[in-house]
């Protein structure tokens, strides 16, 4: 029998050597492939709704609101949790009794089935119960009472404004970014909210078109200001700076019985309905060419009928990309595929036709996309999409503060900065 003192010095060895992590980091996905079009946003009927983060103020009148389909004939018992995060997205030190005025443990009710579509679907809708503190949260689907059969995970914030921030983009200070990047500039103003060690207590999230993987996380204020109460981040060795990217390209589904904008092809069958997309070509020394997109998210919409969310089909469309073989395969990337962590983003390369291709099973609607390849540093799509300087794109800011022995981050400040906004 091995000693007790032995096993536990066995698994400190592990922890320190990352083989074993303390705690969970909560993320984006989606572990059933049956559930399908998940969406998070503030509750509203507008389509540029379900373009907007799931992030709003305490006390909010307008509630976010859940929608998802399950790609099935009966309805399944689901369950809905939240779960309060700290500002690296592991679960705090809270309670339910500390943020939730309510038992935590929430059925959802409201459902409706699909209407007269080839593939059945249940699309389900739940609003999220107000919370009474500000921070990053979790919003845990599970099926049944048992909690461990999860099938998706989807994060959300709210925060409450106790701080200014000013934030600008501006050209990059360092040379060889000027015509690729663009450098986000921060003042946080502390007047009305006492900080007490902002060095260590502080902490900065930025992220660009509401991705996680390449967010910028930690940065250090380069100056404090006692005198007007102001944290100055003028940082110039690049670590707030992100690649400028492209516009995205985009496939217009909102049609089934004629082709939409960059769909060479529609096929209605009776089980299903089948698409090929336009054969996509490198943008990689191409100028810049300026034009709507929604910065990499999608959204539900159907010309054809009037109940969006009920009467449009699921669609299997194949993406194509023109290119040699090479050395590792391109990934559709995007909100459709949960920027890459989908299984169905990974292409694969089809040698008669020179193309690489990929099947991603969609409801109607309005899609951007891009191409990337996995590298050591993340997402790589600048090989494929190119990076201006002049690319719109949509940046959020989200400051923390964690007070003096408390036991959770506090998100007390939010902005978003988009300065040539470009919309349907």
């Amino acid at each position: 029998m091995r000693h007790p003192l032995i096993k536990l010095v066995i698994i400190l060895l592990l922890f320190s050597s990352g083989l074993l992590s303390a705690q969970e980091i909560y993320e984006d996905q989606v572990f059933d492939e049956n559930i399908r079009t998940v969406q998070l946003y503030p509750a509203s009927s507008e389509f540029s709704a379900q373009m907007t983060a799931p992030v709003i103020s305490l006390n909010s009148s307008l509630p976010l609101e859940l929608h998802f389909d399950d790609i099935a004939f009966e309805t399944d018992r689901y369950i809905a949790k939240i779960i309060h995060c700290d500002a690296d997205w592991t679960s705090s030190g809270l309670k339910d009794p500390d943020f939730l005025q309510q038992y935590n443990e929430f059925t959802i009710n409201a459902y409706e089935y699909g209407i007269n579509t080839r593939i059945p679907y249940i699309h389900y809708t739940f609003q999220v119960p107000n919370v009474t503190r500000t921070g990053n949260y979790i919003l845990k689907v599970y099926r049944g009472r048992k909690e461990s059969d999860v099938i998706f995970t989807k994060r959300f914030m709210v925060y409450q404004n106790q701080v200014g921030i000013g934030a600008e983009i501006v050209p990059p200070s360092r040379n060889e970014d000027r015509r690729t990047a663009q450098q986000i500039n921060l003042n946080i103003g502390y007047g009305n909210r006492q900080l007490v060690d902002p060095l260590n207590n502080t902490r900065v999230v930025i992220r660009q078109n509401q991705r996680w993987d390449n967010a910028i996380f930690g940065l250090k204020f380069t100056h404090i200001r006692e005198d007007i109460k102001q944290l100055q981040y003028q940082l110039f060795d690049g670590s707030n700076v992100f690649l400028a990217g492209n516009e995205f390209r985009f496939v217009d589904l909102r049609y089934v019985r004629t082709r939409g904008r960059n769909i060479a092809k529609v096929s209605m069958e009776e089980d299903v309905v089948f698409a090929e997309a336009a054969i996509d070509k490198e943008r990689k020394g191409l100028t810049y060419l300026e034009y709507l997109d929604l910065n990499g998210q999608y959204g539900i919409f159907n010309m054809e009928r009037q109940n969006h969310l009920l009467e449009s089909e699921y669609v299997l469309l194949n993406f194509n990309l023109e290119s040699p073989k090479l050395p590792s395969p391109p990934y559709v990337l995007g909100s459709l595929t949960n920027w890459g962590k989908s299984p169905d983003a990974k292409m694969v390369y089809n040698e008669k036709k020179g193309l690489y291709q990929a099947s991603l099973f969609l409801k109607q609607g309005w899609y951007d996309y891009q191409y990337g390849i996995q590298s050591d540093n993340g997402w790589n799509m600048e090989s494929f999409e190119d990076s201006h300087f002049q690319t719109e794109n949509k940046y959020e800011i989200f400051f923390y503060y964690r007070e003096m022995g408390s036991r959770y981050d506090e998100l007390i400040g939010y902005t978003v900065i988009n300065p040539n906004m470009r919309r349907f």
